[in-house]
């Protein structure tokens, strides 16, 4: 079983480096672009989301009214261990508003309940969530709750209610860190370990995946919007 903790402040650090250890190691489930481990760019994208949490975990920090709220699943026999988390940006001037930026759970304890319970401690405070998946992950939202809005992208927009929120969320800008020093020296890395074809092909079969998952999402938000 799981405790349920919630956090508006930074985790401690041996909790914090459970939670970056699970986004770099669910990269294909918690990303937009859904790279596979076979993707040469895959270790670039495992640095940036990782750069990402930690940015988010770190803002928590501050006394800004509407950073980053996180939500962690516990392990019952000790809680040192993380099971789950969800971080999720309440809106900041619409109360009843939030967006839920990632979620994961541990694939050993994966169809236990735990993604609802969290977003259910998420919807409570904040009645309407809303998200950004990808469309094979649609049904799961739907049944906890969410309804299909629109597509943007690769992903679908779902939202608790049958609207979009005109409340503001603070997200993390990660153009300084696809420009960072960092970025340019693991890509060159790769390229040294790969060769330049090869990193070549990686972005265009990522391009290629980003199209054909748009064309998924659009495809799904029409057919939910004929049902509805």
């Amino acid at each position: 079983m799981f405790t349920l903790v919630h956090l508006d402040n930074p985790p401690p650090e041996s909790l914090k480096s459970q939670i970056l250890q699970m986004v770099v190691d669910y990269l294909s489930d918690i990303s937009p672009v859904s790279l596979t481990p076979s993707n040469p760019l895959y270790q670039l994208y495992q640095y940036v989301i990782g750069y990402e949490m930690h940015l988010y975990l770190q803002a928590m920090d501050s006394a800004v009214d509407s950073t980053a709220q996180l939500i962690l699943a516990l392990d019952d026999l000790d809680p040192s261990q993380v099971l789950g988390f969800a971080l999720y940006l309440p809106a900041k001037d619409d109360p009843e508003a939030c967006t839920l930026a990632y979620m994961a759970v541990q694939a050993s304890q994966r169809r236990r309940g735990m993604a609802r319970a969290m977003l259910q401690r998420m919807v409570t405070r904040h009645p309407h969530a809303e998200l950004a998946c990808v469309a094979s992950k649609v049904p799961t939202f739907e049944a906890m709750g969410f309804q299909v809005l629109a597509a943007r992208g690769p992903q679908v927009l779902m939202s608790t209610r049958g609207h979009a929120s005109d409340g503001m969320v603070a997200v993390q800008d990660l153009a300084p860190i696809y420009q960072s020093k960092e970025v340019r020296q693991i890509h060159t890395y790769l390229v040294k370990e790969h060769g330049q074809k090869a990193m070549s092909e990686a972005e265009k079969q990522r391009d290629r995946q980003l199209d054909q998952m748009a064309q998924q999402a659009q495809a799904l938000v029409r057919e939910r919007l004929i049902l509805h």
